[in-house]
Parts: structure tokens; sequence; C-alpha cells
């Protein structure tokens, strides 16, 4: 045999193992597909099958949330409403006439007077609590209560202050303490239901 024809057989062979390795691949290939699908397909349909076993659950889940955002919102106009409730009380309580306003603060500042030796200190805004009505206040209960030149930012009213102890007669502190006591009452006749 001549060294040609041991090259060419030698080729042949290899073509021949190439061609078998190649048929081999393409099947090993057509057979991964085939798995392949196979597993997709069962993953989809497990999903499906999962997601009709769930399908409940997940709309009960979004209706729940639904309605605690229901809630929410109605609480919070609520909560607005009461609010607002309230700051229209304490701009009716600025708005009092000169009469009205100071007889209010007279029998407020007579409960809140101990010593009578009291400093008080007014808000920036104050338009009827002054030293003539101060003086008048002294003389007819026999106090010494003196207006600090200190002035606080506060809608109205006065601080009446004792060494340390202070009691807070503001517009604001009356509305907060009024608050704590009749937010309830005033709950039930917004939202009687």
């Amino acid at each position: 045999m001549s060294l040609a024809q041991i090259t060419e057989k030698i080729e042949n062979d290899a073509r021949a193992e190439a061609q078998k390795i190649l048929e081999r691949a393409a099947e090993q290939e057509t057979e991964i597909r085939r798995s392949a699908e196979a597993d997709v397909r069962a993953l989809e349909d497990a999903s499906r099958a999962r997601f009709e076993k769930e399908r409940p659950e997940i709309f009960r889940r979004r209706e729940i949330v639904a309605k605690l955002d229901v809630n929410k919102m109605h609480l919070d106009a609520q909560r607005r409403l009461i609010n607002d409730t309230f700051d229209r009380a304490l701009e009716e309580l600025k708005s009092l006439g000169r009469d009205e306003y100071v007889s209010f603060f007279n029998r407020l500042l007579k409960e809140a007077v101990d010593t009578g030796d009291e400093e008080m200190e007014l808000s920036l805004k104050e338009r009827f609590i002054d030293r003539e009505w101060l003086d008048k206040f002294n003389s007819e209960n026999k106090t010494r209560i003196k207006i600090s030149d200190k002035r606080q930012d506060f809608s109205g009213g006065f601080v009446l202050n004792n060494g340390r102890v202070s009691i807070n007669c503001s517009w604001e502190m009356l509305m907060q303490a009024a608050r704590e006591k009749l937010e309830t009452e005033v709950v039930h006749r917004l939202f009687p239901a």
C-alpha cells in the first residue's frame, strides 16, 4: 500500500468517525431539546396549577389591603374633621368680644392664683389683658400680681409664674386640655354610627 493510499484511508476513517460523532451529537441535542421542552412544559403546568390554587388567596389579600387603605383614608378624613372642629373652636375663642374675653380670663386667673404674688407673662398678640385690667383684678381680689416685661408667642391668654411653677393659661394650652376631655364626645357627635 502506498503512502497516498494510507493517507486516504486515514482521512476516510477520520471522516467516518467524525460523521458518527456528529450524528451522536445531533441525537443528543435532539434528546436534550425534547427533555428541556418537557421540563419547560412541566414547569409551566406546575406554575399554572399553583397560580390557580393560590388565585383566591391572592385576590383575598388584595381585597384586605384595599380595605385597609380605604379605612386608613376614612380615618385620616375623620382626624382632619376633628382637627378642623377644634381649630374652629379655638378661632371662636380668640374672636370673643372684650367683655366675654375679660370675664373668662378673670375667672381663670382667680382659679390659677396661689399666693397672689405671681407674675403674669402675656402673649405678643394679647388684645384685652393689660395693666389696667390687672390693676382692677388685684384690687378686687387683694392680690399683687405683676405683668412681666417678657412676652410669649401664643395667640392669647397668659402664663402665670410663681417661682419655678408656671400655669399656662394660653388659648392653645386651654384648647389642648379641653380636647383631651372632649375629644371622645366630639367624635361621637361627628360620627354617631
